[in-house]
């Protein structure tokens, strides 16, 4: 194969790169990430193949060693030392089942890079390209528009409020279209457009201002606000532009306008009726995403802050979640459901400070500073048409970076990034290869030493090994992903068999997302044996299997509170049978180990009164229920645990006080709690209470004829005839075989049937 032809099999893999975004694996934990993830890797691990060999034959294919180049490579050499570096190297290196980050990945990135700015060598190339991955961001965009509706066959459709398009979140879709945007808008400069052209990237730019605006992500759309005032700005400074002045004096107006309206406007029916506006302008510190926002932050820099290790060099990639989880506000605990694990710190900046230390916030920094002086080197050169561009481009950055300020980066966000920066080192001044049509005439070879048998016997040879890495690295992690999300349908069904069979499928592959996998099928025991009066030995069989694969992760996981919590819920299935079980004393041991990691952790202190209530010590246990009551006083979840605990022994009143307690916090009970109340209220002879529980359990299971019954019951014994005789009817009609006592009870209160 000779260079014209890798050159050309290299730009196709390109391509291919362009259209990850649009990659969803939708039967796979992550669908929305894993599968671009994969898909990426194997792509650039097949290019590099090529890569080397065309390189081998022509050294002009060699990359560009520019400010660029060099700015990206030392932030990947940043975080290649803070990977070796590393509180949990493991983590840093592979990343999360759920992000898909890590060195090996990111290599990957550097790796595209180079073969960007190595392979697209003419004007032609990179308008192509880039072209097409604007329409790409497109089809992202209309993916997303299709999410307002009801069509099965879109992922995340359903008339969703906020799109997410092809990127599966929101405001990682607003910065992907961010990129998107700005991208069109350099491109609509290009001196060398035709009017259809240019009609294109018009709609383009409407489109993904259209798409970012439907995320109504606040800090994705302050990003685009100042990257158009930007670019009014420079284009009015460089060009003396009387348009541009007009557009930045109406951009400022706009902007003023929008602040006064939110001001004056935000309590209104109008605003409050439409959940989009409301969102909008809402600009609040007192709002609970803002708040978890800061907390998550400061959780984070304290963290950074914890050792001199930490400040130069940080806790490693991907290791977020270990600062937050020591430093962990218990604010963050509002109940069931709650969010109280972030993996990334919801803000670039201090994602890259608490993970990467100085060393790395510095290197990020140097890749921005570095971009930003070649387009000011492009803005001051004699070519109009490139200072259009190069402000178009300063506009991207400087939207994205404060798009960055609010969120994270994913492999979309990434590569459209990274595309971007190749295209701005290839239109620096000084770039020899700038306007330069490559073909076979002008191109300096250095392959005649080389003998051909030699080269083609080491490309198959390199192809052999792409192929095994990528099966090692990309198909078996797909394979065991996919085996562990059919274990999770098979769970939702309620068959047991299968949902372990696959489980243990996808542990046994033992790769990379592990941690995940073990976690769900701890998740997925931990709820099938609730409410389980009796643990089957084939139960049995399978919490002790996952106790020893989640407490291997715990030995490799010293600084990790997360494996030893889910350890610690095994043994508390097991230890249930009897109180004197040696898993009742290894939850416990388990428990209090994460407590000592995250000590403000509320959900540890659940886990270790469970343990106590276990071995029937109850005072222990409602001095951690206590303990998490004061960690988070707003929880009613922790008052209902401790109330109840009061009750069965013996402090009935206190108990009772604790639970009402719950309920002014917001809990709500659902129906084994209502039940549990029944039973204490019965022997207390309180019918009032007993009305309105039973009211609440009529609610929440209308068709549940017992309820009905109970109901009327209760109403006769507080003299609420004519209610009583309702609900018997009710009951009656639910169940016709019940008709002939509802009859005679309806009677005995003196009431006609």
């Amino acid at each position: 194969m000779n260079e014209q032809k890798l050159a050309t099999v290299l730009k196709w893999l390109l391509y291919g790169v362009a259209i990850v975004p649009l990659v969803i694996f939708s039967q796979y934990i992550s669908p929305f990430h894993f599968g671009k993830v994969v898909v990426f890797r194997s792509l650039i691990e097949l290019g590099v193949v090529f890569y080397l060999l065309l390189v081998w034959r022509d050294h002009s294919y060699l990359p560009r060693r520019d400010l660029v180049f060099w700015g990206f490579l030392i932030f990947t050499g940043a975080f290649t030392l803070t990977t070796i570096t590393s509180i949990q190297v493991y983590e840093s290196f592979w990343g999360t089942l759920e992000r898909m980050g890590g060195l090996w990945t990111f290599w990957h990135y550097f790796v595209y890079f180079v073969i960007l700015v190595s392979v697209m060598r003419t004007e032609k190339d990179w308008f192509n390209l880039l072209r097409f991955m604007v329409f790409v961001g497109m089809l992202s965009a209309f993916y997303g528009f299709f999410q307002k509706t009801d069509l099965s066959w879109i992922v995340g459709s359903g008339n969703r409020t906020r799109i997410f398009g092809t990127i599966g979140n929101a405001a990682l879709f607003a910065g992907y279209q961010i990129v998107n945007m700005f991208l069109a808008i350099t491109l609509y400069f290009r001196s060398q457009n035709s009017h259809r052209q240019r009609n294109f990237f018009a709609i383009a730019t409407a489109i993904n201002f259209i798409a970012i605006m439907m995320t109504a992500v606040r800090g994705s759309i302050l990003g685009i606000g100042a990257g158009f005032l930007i670019f009014a700005f420079l284009y009015a400074w460089t060009f003396n532009s009387k348009t541009a002045k007009k557009m930045l004096v109406g951009l400022v107006v706009l902007a003023g306008l929008f602040f006064v309206f939110a001001q004056t406007m935000g309590n209104s029916g109008f605003v409050k009726n439409s959940g989009y506006l409301r969102r909008l302008t809402d600009f609040s510190f007192e709002t609970y995403t803002v708040q978890t926002r800061f907390w998550a932050w400061q959780a984070g820099v304290d963290g950074w802050n914890d050792s001199s290790k930490t400040i130069l060099l940080g806790w490693g990639p991907e290791n977020f979640n270990i600062p937050f989880s020591i430093h962990f506000n218990p604010k963050f605990f509002r109940g069931p459901g709650a969010e109280t694990l972030f993996d990334r710190g919801h803000n670039m900046f201090v994602e890259v400070l608490v993970t990467m230390g100085l060393v790395g916030l510095l290197a990020y920094l140097a890749m921005f500073a570095s971009v930003f002086w070649v387009i000011r080197k492009i803005i001051k050169s004699e070519n109009d048409a490139q200072k259009k561009m190069a402000i178009g481009l300063a506009s991207l950055v400087v939207a994205y970076l404060i798009h960055n300020f609010f969120i994270f980066d994913t492999s979309s966000n990434f590569i459209a990034f990274f595309t971007v920066l190749g295209f701005i080192s290839w239109l620096a001044p000084n770039n020899t290869n700038l306007r330069m049509e490559t073909n076979a005439t002008n191109i300096k070879k250095h392959s005649g030493a080389s003998n051909r048998a030699l080269r083609n016997a080491v490309g198959v040879a390199m192809l052999i090994v792409s192929m095994v890495l990528i099966y090692k690295t990309n198909v078996i992690q797909a394979k065991a992903n996919r085996a562990s999300t059919r274990g999770i349908v098979a769970g939702w069904t309620n068959d047991f068999g299968t949902a372990s069979a696959k489980f243990r499928e996808a542990i046994g592959y033992n790769v990379f997302g592990k941690y995940e996998i073990r976690h769900r099928y701890a998740q997925y025991l931990f709820e099938y044996s609730a409410g389980k009066q009796k643990i089957t030995p084939e139960l049995k069989k399978e919490v002790e299997f996952t106790i020893e694969k989640v407490e291997e992760l715990a030995k490799e996981r010293p600084m990790d509170y997360l494996p030893r919590l889910y350890a610690s819920r095994m043994h508390i299935i097991l230890g249930k049978e009897s109180s004197k079980s040696p898993h009742n004393d290894e939850a416990l041991r388990n428990s209090l180990e994460a407590l000592k990691i995250s000590p403000t952790f509320v959900r540890t202190y659940y886990e270790v009164a469970q343990a106590y209530l276990n071995k029937g010590d109850y005072a222990k246990a409602i001095e951690y229920f206590k303990k998490a009551a004061e960690l988070n006083p707003d929880v009613g979840l922790s008052y209902w645990y401790w109330g109840i605990t009061e009750m069965q022994i013996g402090n009935t009143q206190r108990g009772l006080e604790l639970i009402e307690m719950a309920q002014n916090k917001g809990y709500g009970f659902d129906e084994n709690d209502l039940l549990k109340l029944v039973n204490v209220y019965i022997k207390l002879n309180d019918y009032k209470k007993l009305a309105e529980i039973h009211e609440k359990l009529v609610a929440v299971a209308p068709q549940n004829v017992q309820y009905h019954v109970s109901l009327a019951v209760v109403y006769s014994k507080i003299g609420r005839i004519d209610e009583a005789v309702k609900e018997a009817r009710i009951a009656a009609q639910l169940d016709p075989s019940f008709t002939a006592d509802a009859k005679a009870f309806v009677q005995s209160l003196g009431r006609v049937w």
